[in-house]
Protein backbone atom coordinates (compact mmCIF):
# COMPACT_ATOMS: atom_id res chain seq x y z
CA UNK A 1 0.00 0.00 0.00
CA UNK A 2 0.99 3.42 -0.71
CA UNK A 3 1.97 5.98 1.94
CA UNK A 4 -1.09 8.21 2.81
CA UNK A 5 -0.63 11.25 4.41
CA UNK A 6 -2.64 14.10 6.30
CA UNK A 7 -2.41 17.71 6.38
CA UNK A 8 -4.00 19.46 8.03
CA UNK A 9 -4.52 21.80 11.95
CA UNK A 10 -3.26 20.08 14.76
CA UNK A 11 -5.64 20.39 17.37
CA UNK A 12 -6.47 19.11 20.60
CA UNK A 13 -9.76 18.15 21.10
CA UNK A 14 -11.62 18.92 24.24
CA UNK A 15 -14.81 17.51 24.11
CA UNK A 16 -18.13 18.90 25.72
CA UNK A 17 -21.09 16.61 26.17
CA UNK A 18 -24.15 19.16 26.85
CA UNK A 19 -27.46 18.87 28.33
CA UNK A 20 -29.25 21.35 26.09
CA UNK A 21 -27.99 23.61 23.30
CA UNK A 22 -27.95 27.06 25.39
CA UNK A 23 -24.45 27.39 25.18
CA UNK A 24 -24.08 27.80 21.85
CA UNK A 25 -26.28 30.60 21.34
CA UNK A 26 -24.48 32.50 24.50
CA UNK A 27 -21.14 31.86 22.51
CA UNK A 28 -22.63 32.75 19.03
CA UNK A 29 -21.60 29.29 17.64
CA UNK A 30 -24.12 27.72 14.66
CA UNK A 31 -25.28 24.41 15.54
CA UNK A 32 -22.89 21.95 13.62
CA UNK A 33 -20.37 24.36 12.10
CA UNK A 34 -17.34 25.45 12.99
CA UNK A 35 -16.64 28.48 14.13
CA UNK A 36 -12.96 30.02 14.43
CA UNK A 37 -12.42 32.05 18.01
CA UNK A 38 -9.47 34.54 19.44
CA UNK A 39 -7.88 33.56 22.38
CA UNK A 40 -9.90 36.20 24.15
CA UNK A 41 -13.47 34.02 23.18
CA UNK A 42 -11.19 30.65 24.17
CA UNK A 43 -11.12 31.87 27.43
CA UNK A 44 -14.45 32.75 27.79
CA UNK A 45 -15.23 29.73 27.12
CA UNK A 46 -13.09 27.88 29.40
CA UNK A 47 -15.53 30.07 31.70
CA UNK A 48 -18.21 28.83 30.66
CA UNK A 49 -17.33 24.94 30.53
CA UNK A 50 -15.88 24.78 34.21
CA UNK A 51 -18.02 22.37 36.07
CA UNK A 52 -19.11 20.49 32.87
CA UNK A 53 -17.12 17.23 31.96
CA UNK A 54 -14.85 17.39 29.67
CA UNK A 55 -12.55 14.76 27.64
CA UNK A 56 -9.38 15.61 25.34
CA UNK A 57 -8.10 13.63 22.16
CA UNK A 58 -6.07 14.56 19.12
CA UNK A 59 -8.34 16.22 16.46
CA UNK A 60 -8.48 18.16 13.27
CA UNK A 61 -9.81 16.84 10.57
CA UNK A 62 -7.26 15.43 8.62
CA UNK A 63 -5.60 14.17 11.78
CA UNK A 64 -8.83 11.99 12.39
CA UNK A 65 -9.12 10.64 9.15
CA UNK A 66 -4.99 9.97 9.39
CA UNK A 67 -5.67 8.46 12.79
CA UNK A 68 -8.51 5.62 11.32
CA UNK A 69 -5.69 4.87 8.70
CA UNK A 70 -3.24 3.98 11.32
CA UNK A 71 -5.74 2.25 12.99
CA UNK A 72 -6.07 -0.58 10.75
CA UNK A 73 -2.59 -0.64 9.35
CA UNK A 74 -1.99 1.97 6.86
CA UNK A 75 1.72 3.38 6.40
CA UNK A 76 0.39 7.26 6.87
CA UNK A 77 2.03 10.32 8.27
CA UNK A 78 0.50 13.86 9.17
CA UNK A 79 1.98 17.51 8.73
CA UNK A 80 0.80 20.41 11.13
CA UNK A 81 2.59 22.77 13.51
CA UNK A 82 1.98 22.86 17.14
CA UNK A 83 3.25 24.61 20.29
CA UNK A 84 6.13 24.08 22.30
CA UNK A 85 3.89 22.97 25.43
CA UNK A 86 2.24 20.33 27.00
CA UNK A 87 -0.41 20.03 24.74
CA UNK A 88 2.08 19.91 21.56
CA UNK A 89 3.96 16.90 23.49
CA UNK A 90 0.47 15.26 23.85
CA UNK A 91 -0.33 15.61 20.27
CA UNK A 92 3.11 14.14 19.46
CA UNK A 93 3.43 11.23 21.41
CA UNK A 94 -0.33 10.60 20.84
CA UNK A 95 0.31 10.48 16.83
CA UNK A 96 3.55 8.38 17.45
CA UNK A 97 1.73 5.71 19.77
CA UNK A 98 -0.74 5.68 17.20
CA UNK A 99 2.14 4.44 14.51
CA UNK A 100 1.78 8.05 12.31
CA UNK A 101 4.93 9.39 11.10
CA UNK A 102 4.27 12.69 12.48
CA UNK A 103 6.40 15.13 10.57
CA UNK A 104 5.33 18.12 13.06
CA UNK A 105 6.86 21.37 13.16
CA UNK A 106 6.61 23.74 15.80
CA UNK A 107 6.12 28.03 16.89
CA UNK A 108 5.97 29.45 20.20
CA UNK A 109 1.95 29.99 19.80
CA UNK A 110 -0.06 27.92 21.92
CA UNK A 111 -1.27 24.63 20.38
CA UNK A 112 -4.44 24.97 18.76
CA UNK A 113 -7.25 23.71 20.48
CA UNK A 114 -11.05 22.46 18.93
CA UNK A 115 -13.78 22.74 21.74
CA UNK A 116 -16.26 20.68 20.10
CA UNK A 117 -19.56 20.90 21.92
CA UNK A 118 -21.99 17.42 21.73
CA UNK A 119 -25.35 18.01 21.66
CA UNK A 120 -27.90 15.87 22.88
CA UNK A 121 -28.47 14.68 19.41
CA UNK A 122 -25.56 14.01 18.79
CA UNK A 123 -24.86 16.72 16.63
CA UNK A 124 -21.56 18.54 17.18
CA UNK A 125 -20.22 22.40 16.96
CA UNK A 126 -16.09 23.48 16.94
CA UNK A 127 -15.44 26.70 18.22
CA UNK A 128 -11.96 26.56 17.27
CA UNK A 129 -8.52 28.12 18.47
CA UNK A 130 -6.18 27.37 16.23
CA UNK A 131 -2.90 29.24 18.10
CA UNK A 132 -0.32 27.25 16.56
CA UNK A 133 -1.80 25.39 13.71
CA UNK A 134 -2.85 28.86 11.89
CA UNK A 135 1.37 29.54 11.26
CA UNK A 136 1.26 26.72 9.30
CA UNK A 137 2.44 28.58 5.75
CA UNK A 138 3.62 28.21 2.14
CA UNK A 139 7.32 28.69 3.12
CA UNK A 140 6.94 25.44 5.66
CA UNK A 141 5.73 23.20 2.49
CA UNK A 142 8.96 21.51 1.02
CA UNK A 143 9.46 18.52 -1.53
CA UNK A 144 10.71 16.20 1.60
CA UNK A 145 7.36 16.10 3.06
CA UNK A 146 6.03 14.47 0.43
CA UNK A 147 8.46 12.04 -0.22
CA UNK A 148 7.60 8.18 -0.22
CA UNK A 149 4.06 9.32 -0.76
CA UNK A 150 1.10 8.13 -2.45
CA UNK A 151 -1.51 10.20 -1.30
CA UNK A 152 -2.52 13.42 0.65
CA UNK A 153 -5.64 14.17 2.33
CA UNK A 154 -6.53 17.81 3.01
CA UNK A 155 -8.67 19.12 4.95
CA UNK A 156 -11.16 22.00 3.84
CA UNK A 157 -9.95 24.50 6.66
CA UNK A 158 -6.93 25.09 5.38
CA UNK A 159 -8.41 26.60 2.43
CA UNK A 160 -8.60 30.05 4.43
CA UNK A 161 -4.79 30.56 3.90
CA UNK A 162 -4.50 30.43 -0.23
CA UNK A 163 -0.31 31.26 -0.62
CA UNK A 164 -0.71 27.88 1.85
CA UNK A 165 -3.21 25.76 -0.54
CA UNK A 166 -1.17 26.92 -3.46
CA UNK A 167 1.78 25.35 -2.33
CA UNK A 168 0.55 22.27 -0.70
CA UNK A 169 -1.17 21.40 -4.39
CA UNK A 170 1.77 22.57 -6.24
CA UNK A 171 4.79 20.38 -4.34
CA UNK A 172 2.12 17.52 -4.69
CA UNK A 173 1.63 17.71 -8.11
CA UNK A 174 5.72 18.43 -8.68
CA UNK A 175 6.26 14.94 -6.71
CA UNK A 176 3.44 13.28 -8.42
CA UNK A 177 0.83 12.38 -5.63
CA UNK A 178 -2.05 12.32 -6.28
CA UNK A 179 -4.88 14.52 -3.91
CA UNK A 180 -8.07 14.62 -1.64
CA UNK A 181 -10.07 17.12 -0.31
CA UNK A 182 -12.85 17.22 2.67
CA UNK A 183 -14.82 20.15 1.97
CA UNK A 184 -14.65 20.81 5.86
CA UNK A 185 -17.73 22.27 6.97
CA UNK A 186 -20.73 24.34 4.71
CA UNK A 187 -19.67 27.60 6.40
CA UNK A 188 -16.44 27.52 5.46
CA UNK A 189 -16.87 26.33 1.76
CA UNK A 190 -19.62 29.33 1.36
CA UNK A 191 -17.22 31.85 3.03
CA UNK A 192 -14.78 30.71 -0.39
CA UNK A 193 -16.84 29.37 -2.68
CA UNK A 194 -14.43 30.48 -5.91
CA UNK A 195 -11.14 29.75 -4.27
CA UNK A 196 -12.68 25.73 -3.34
CA UNK A 197 -14.15 25.81 -6.86
CA UNK A 198 -9.99 26.48 -8.39
CA UNK A 199 -8.48 23.96 -6.29
CA UNK A 200 -10.94 21.16 -7.23
CA UNK A 201 -10.82 22.32 -10.78
CA UNK A 202 -7.21 22.41 -10.98
CA UNK A 203 -5.73 19.94 -8.48
CA UNK A 204 -7.71 18.10 -6.63
CA UNK A 205 -8.49 14.23 -7.51
CA UNK A 206 -10.95 12.72 -4.46
CA UNK A 207 -13.36 15.04 -2.74
CA UNK A 208 -15.29 14.01 0.19
CA UNK A 209 -18.37 16.65 0.96
CA UNK A 210 -21.48 15.94 3.21
CA UNK A 211 -24.81 16.87 1.81
CA UNK A 212 -24.28 20.57 3.21
CA UNK A 213 -20.97 20.97 1.97
CA UNK A 214 -21.74 19.40 -1.36
CA UNK A 215 -25.09 22.16 -2.02
CA UNK A 216 -22.81 25.25 -0.80
CA UNK A 217 -19.96 23.78 -3.15
CA UNK A 218 -22.66 23.80 -6.14
CA UNK A 219 -25.62 25.51 -5.07
CA UNK A 220 -27.84 22.55 -5.53
CA UNK A 221 -29.63 21.22 -2.69
CA UNK A 222 -30.31 17.61 -4.27
CA UNK A 223 -27.40 15.41 -2.86
CA UNK A 224 -27.53 13.23 -6.08
CA UNK A 225 -27.11 15.95 -8.31
CA UNK A 226 -24.49 18.04 -6.50
CA UNK A 227 -22.30 14.43 -6.70
CA UNK A 228 -22.53 14.56 -10.25
CA UNK A 229 -21.60 18.53 -10.79
CA UNK A 230 -18.48 17.86 -8.20
CA UNK A 231 -17.05 14.64 -10.14
CA UNK A 232 -18.18 16.82 -13.59
CA UNK A 233 -14.92 18.67 -12.08
CA UNK A 234 -12.97 15.60 -13.41
CA UNK A 235 -12.57 14.35 -10.04
CA UNK A 236 -13.64 11.41 -7.71
CA UNK A 237 -16.57 12.77 -6.09
CA UNK A 238 -18.02 11.37 -2.82
CA UNK A 239 -20.94 12.42 -1.02
CA UNK A 240 -22.08 11.81 2.40
CA UNK A 241 -25.81 11.08 2.81
CA UNK A 242 -25.94 10.54 6.84
CA UNK A 243 -28.44 7.82 7.87
CA UNK A 244 -29.29 7.55 4.09
CA UNK A 245 -25.81 6.68 3.32
CA UNK A 246 -22.99 7.50 1.04
CA UNK A 247 -22.88 8.18 -2.65
CA UNK A 248 -19.47 8.07 -4.88
CA UNK A 249 -19.44 8.91 -8.65
CA UNK A 250 -16.13 9.12 -10.94
CA UNK A 251 -16.76 9.17 -14.56
CA UNK A 252 -19.80 7.75 -15.54
CA UNK A 253 -19.49 5.11 -12.56
CA UNK A 254 -22.07 6.13 -9.83
CA UNK A 255 -22.60 3.87 -6.69
CA UNK A 256 -24.57 4.42 -3.62
CA UNK A 257 -24.61 2.14 0.34
CA UNK A 258 -27.48 2.78 2.59
CA UNK A 259 -26.74 3.25 6.09
CA UNK A 260 -27.26 1.00 8.92
CA UNK A 261 -29.03 2.13 11.80
CA UNK A 262 -26.69 1.88 14.80
CA UNK A 263 -26.94 4.54 18.53
CA UNK A 264 -25.42 7.86 18.05
CA UNK A 265 -22.96 9.23 20.84
CA UNK A 266 -21.45 12.01 19.27
CA UNK A 267 -21.06 12.48 15.14
CA UNK A 268 -17.68 14.03 15.58
CA UNK A 269 -14.91 12.72 13.34
CA UNK A 270 -17.73 10.32 11.68
CA UNK A 271 -16.79 12.30 8.33
CA UNK A 272 -13.44 12.01 8.90
CA UNK A 273 -13.44 8.42 9.63
CA UNK A 274 -15.63 7.71 6.51
CA UNK A 275 -12.65 9.07 4.46
CA UNK A 276 -10.24 7.21 6.43
CA UNK A 277 -12.03 3.67 5.35
CA UNK A 278 -12.68 5.17 2.13
CA UNK A 279 -9.06 5.88 1.60
CA UNK A 280 -8.06 2.44 3.02
CA UNK A 281 -10.10 0.32 0.51
CA UNK A 282 -8.99 2.52 -2.49
CA UNK A 283 -5.62 2.23 -1.73
CA UNK A 284 -6.18 -1.59 -1.59
CA UNK A 285 -7.90 -1.52 -5.07
CA UNK A 286 -11.10 -1.94 -3.86
CA UNK A 287 -14.17 -1.05 -6.22
CA UNK A 288 -16.43 2.53 -5.80
CA UNK A 289 -19.09 0.08 -3.58
CA UNK A 290 -16.34 -1.63 -1.41
CA UNK A 291 -15.05 1.90 -0.69
CA UNK A 292 -18.07 3.03 0.52
CA UNK A 293 -19.10 0.46 2.72
CA UNK A 294 -15.50 0.72 4.13
CA UNK A 295 -16.12 4.26 4.96
CA UNK A 296 -19.45 3.99 6.82
CA UNK A 297 -18.50 0.77 8.52
CA UNK A 298 -15.76 3.00 10.56
CA UNK A 299 -18.35 6.12 10.62
CA UNK A 300 -20.77 3.31 12.32
CA UNK A 301 -18.39 2.73 15.05
CA UNK A 302 -17.07 6.07 15.85
CA UNK A 303 -20.34 7.50 16.03
CA UNK A 304 -21.06 5.00 18.63
CA UNK A 305 -18.51 7.06 21.37
CA UNK A 306 -17.08 10.08 22.59
CA UNK A 307 -14.77 10.91 20.65
CA UNK A 308 -12.35 9.39 18.22
CA UNK A 309 -10.99 6.64 20.96
CA UNK A 310 -12.07 3.44 20.16
CA UNK A 311 -11.14 0.42 21.96
CA UNK A 312 -8.44 -2.34 20.62
CA UNK A 313 -10.73 -5.20 20.26
CA UNK A 314 -12.87 -2.90 18.57
CA UNK A 315 -10.44 -1.94 15.95
CA UNK A 316 -9.85 -5.86 15.45
CA UNK A 317 -13.22 -6.67 14.79
CA UNK A 318 -13.08 -3.36 12.63
CA UNK A 319 -10.04 -4.67 10.43
CA UNK A 320 -11.17 -8.13 9.90
CA UNK A 321 -14.29 -6.84 8.06
CA UNK A 322 -12.31 -4.33 6.36
CA UNK A 323 -9.95 -7.13 5.02
CA UNK A 324 -13.23 -8.97 3.41
CA UNK A 325 -13.21 -6.10 0.68
CA UNK A 326 -11.56 -7.46 -2.77
CA UNK A 327 -8.07 -6.36 -3.71
CA UNK A 328 -6.19 -6.46 -6.62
Amino acid sequence: MEKIIGIGNALVDILVRLKEDSLLEQMQLPKGGMTLIDEAQQRELRTCMQGLQVEQSTGGSAGNTILALASLGASVGFVGKTGRDALGRFYAESQKAAGIDARLLQCDLPTGVANTFISPDGERTFGTCLGAAATLQASDITPALFEGVGLAHIEGYLVQNHDLMEAICQTAMEMSVQLSLDLASYNVVAADLPFFRHLVQDYIDIVFANEEEAAAFTGQKNPMEALRQIAALKCLAVVKLGSKGASARLGREEVVVSAHKVPVVDTTAAGDFFAGGFLYALNRGASLKECLSCGALLSEHVIGVVGTKLPEEEWKEISVQCSMFNVQ
